[in-house]
């Protein structure tokens, strides 16, 4: 093992016991677990396991022998090819692993098997236990149409809907038009935003129906859809619950969950601005009379939407622990990984009143995945530079490390990176912190919109809903635009770093004071990008200093003949790629960024400032001049074509040589990650050829289907 990844796993574990100093006494549970997942999730808990004195076997597939949950597990055991349907939901080959290893239990993470009842119930025959709930009250919450009807029995708000399944397209129509549009699709099992559309008419009904039932039956092995009342404009907020097997059961404070993309969360944070502690508490009750009714042992998440007038209704419950639990562990010193292998164990709850639940300052989670972040289509590739950000206030929950593969079959989420504050602003300053130091090549990720939004003034006065992406970034977020603060802040640090590179290379200028000319991308309403020429006269604070090669030097800077020139330091180490920036203010305060030099170019570098990245062009006045008499390369005219949008699998082909398509027009759909795209002619014409096939695998950018020339 590196040492580097030693050292991130040592400070990982220092964290967590520091985290739960609380714990008490060890008592008997469990002598080996086998973890029935992969990635952080698998690495969370058996970080938990270990510091229980629970030895762990990993089980993986061909595509995962060298990640690092295999490495960090006890033992380690194949259980199939790539495809998850032939290794992580081979449960045959699960129950031969456990047979083969004498594990005791299973702890099943989160998606795979984690809400699988014939699972349960097979590990029951076999006398191991399952660390979950029981098969009745899975099977029973599982089911989103059976727990719709449970909730409302039990005195739970619920939304309007259909109950019952849904037979087919047209019936489904039917229901829509009963209920009255909008209405949401989505997947009797599971969750985590597979099989799940929303639909305004009766046209994306019929589509949302074919597409919805596919993933749901690609992705848990069901093609079960419901379909219930779309409430719009709404928050979602849970409620996490821990029950065990001698009738405790408690609610935990909330998670708010509103910023989503694909009905997947993006941001999470616990507590939420949108509830007063009438509204928690009356959620939490109800929370826990739904996991009573159930008889329910374990963690288990409790979904509701709520309106603006805080009003209720009650979405799902997931019966496993959520990818989000870090920031509720985070603000209630719990480790709902020990509460569940305790609940397993027959032992109660470390905590049992519910007088004893704290609530402890703020926590913020955003999820890290390899996706652009524009259109979130997954990325595939191997993390050719990879750091975590660290600090006492940052917890990044991880199963990569550098040169580990994001691969084509399996979620494309890189990380949980979650920040803890005494209060709200103190945790969104901590992440945007953490987000500026995450080191990431290789692939392309979205740390540059999680930047965005936690610096948007909407996010810092606690004005989210489900539809924030949707309203702030409506033509998809391009990047941040720099404006007339941040401009001449990333010119003149840009200058800097171009100072310190000369002086490293022994090709700075004697001159006291050095001109340049930056060509800085600027981001346009189109979502183009054009460069605008900046200039500054950069030179050292004191005209006596010499230039600190691997220290903090003073400098001070003209933009763009500004009367007030900019006065800040640099800290820039040879051998890191940060470098940590303050500016001086006019007034008594200071402003702090960091900027990550990520490549050099040919006239410039390649720099990530806020989370975006910046191709920035620094030559003299006299090499723009000569810049200006070339010719610019003419692009490419892809109007004609549909071009994939990542790798993936055709699942269908909808048009064929010769047909007449509208623009938008559905022509293909293709398959990555366990999520469907639909991909739609981009302009009106004839389909001159087609180039795949159902069934076909193709790569990013390939020709799929081209269109007459005009």
């Amino acid at each position: 093992m590196s040492a580097i990844l030693s050292a991130r796993l040592r400070s990982r574990n220092s964290l967590l016991l520091r985290l739960y100093s609380h714990q008490q006494k060890a008592e008997r549970t469990f002598d080996k677990i086998l973890v029935a997942n992969r990635g952080e999730i698998a690495c969370r808990v058996m970080r938990t396991a270990r510091r229980m004195g629970i030895r762990t076997v990993a089980v993986y597939s061909d595509a995962d022998a060298d990640s690092v949950f295999v490495r960090e597990a006890d033992e380690a055991v194949c259980v199939g090819a790539a495809p998850s349907t032939q290794s992580y939901l081979n449960v045959d080959a699960i129950l031969e692993a456990i047979r083969k290893t004498g594990a005791q239990a299973v702890h099943p993470g989160y998606g795979f098997l984690s809400e699988n009842a014939n699972f349960v119930k097979q590990l029951d025959a076999a006398g191991v236990a399952f660390i979950g709930p029981r098969e009745y009250a899975l099977a029973a919450m599982g089911d989103k149409i059976q727990s719709k009807i449970i909730a409302r029995e039990a005195g739970v708000n619920t939304i309007p809907g259909f109950n019952g399944v849904v037979r087919d397209a047209a019936h489904a129509v039917e229901i829509a038009e009963d209920i009255g549009y909008p209405v949401m699709l989505k997947a009797s099992a599971g969750g985590g935003g597979k099989g799940m559309r929303v639909a305004h008419t009766a046209e994306q009904v019929r589509e949302s129906f074919i597409l919805a039932s596919d993933e749901a039956a690609s992705s848990f092995g069901d093609r079960r859809l419901l379909v219930e009342k779309f409430i719009e404009e709404p928050r979602h907020i849970e409620i996490q619950v821990l029950a065990d097997g001698q009738g405790n059961v408690l609610w935990l404070p909330e998670r708010e969950c509103s910023i989503q993309r694909r009905n997947q969360k993006v941001i999470e944070e616990a507590p939420s601005t949108h509830l007063d502690p009438l509204t928690r508490q009356r959620m939490g009750e109800q929370a826990v009379a739904l996991a009573r009714s159930v008889n329910y042992n374990s963690a288990g998440t409790v979904e509701f939407l709520v309106d603006k007038h805080r009003n209720f209704y009650f979405l799902e419950m997931n019966t496993r622990l959520q990818v989000e639990h870090p920031i509720t562990e985070l603000v209630t010193g719990l480790d709902l990984v020990e509460e569940m292998i305790r609940s397993a164990a027959g032992l109660p709850l470390t905590t049992t009143k519910q007088s004893d639940v704290r609530m402890d300052g703020w926590a913020i989670e955003a999820r890290v995945y390899a996706e652009d972040p524009d259109k979130f289509l997954p990325s595939i590739g191997t993390l050719s530079r990879y750091r975590e950000p660290a600090g006492n206030e940052v917890r990044c929950d991880s199963g990569v490390t550098e040169g580990s593969e994001i691969s084509v079959y399996y979620d494309p989420m890189i990380s949980k990176l979650s920040a803890h504050g005494p209060t709200r602003p103190d945790a969104i300053a901590a992440l945007s912190r953490a987000l500026d130091r995450y080191l990431i090549t290789g692939v392309t990720h979205n740390i540059p919109l999680l930047r965005d939004v936690v610096a948007s003034p909407a996010f810092g006065a606690g004005r989210t809903s489900t539809s924030f992406l949707a309203e702030h970034y409506p033509h998809g977020f391009k990047g941040h635009r720099l404006n007339e603060h941040t401009t001449p802040q990333l010119a003149a640090a840009t200058a800097a770093l171009q100072f310190i590179r000369n002086a490293r290379d022994n090709t700075a200028s004697e001159s006291a004071s050095t001109d340049y000319v930056l060509l800085m991308p600027q981001l346009l309403d189109d979502g183009s990008v054009s460069k605008k020429d900046t200039k500054v006269t950069l030179q050292l604070a004191s005209p006596s200093a010499k230039v600190s090669l691997s220290g903090t030097n003073e400098f001070i800077a003209t933009v763009n003949d500004q009367k007030q020139p900019l006065n800040f330091s640099v800290a820039w180490a040879v051998d890191q790629p940060f470098a940590d920036f303050k500016y001086e203010s006019t007034t008594t305060t200071t402003t702090n960024e960091s900027i990550l030099f990520l490549a050099p170019l040919p006239l410039g570098m390649r720099v990530q400032f806020r989370g975006t990245k910046f191709d920035i062009d620094v030559v003299s006045p006299h090499q723009r001049e000569l810049l200006s008499l070339m010719k610019e390369k003419e692009k490419m005219d892809t109007s004609k074509l549909v071009l994939a949008p990542m790798p993936g699998t055709i699942i269908s082909v909808a048009v064929k040589v010769g047909d007449t398509v509208a623009e938008g027009t559905q022509v293909l759909v293709v398959e990555a990650m366990k999520m469907q795209n639909v991909l739609r002619a981009p302009r009106p014409g004839v389909i001159k050829a087609v180039h795949v096939v159902p069934g076909a695998t193709v790569s990013g950018d390939d020709i799929l289907v081209e269109l007459e020339d005009d």
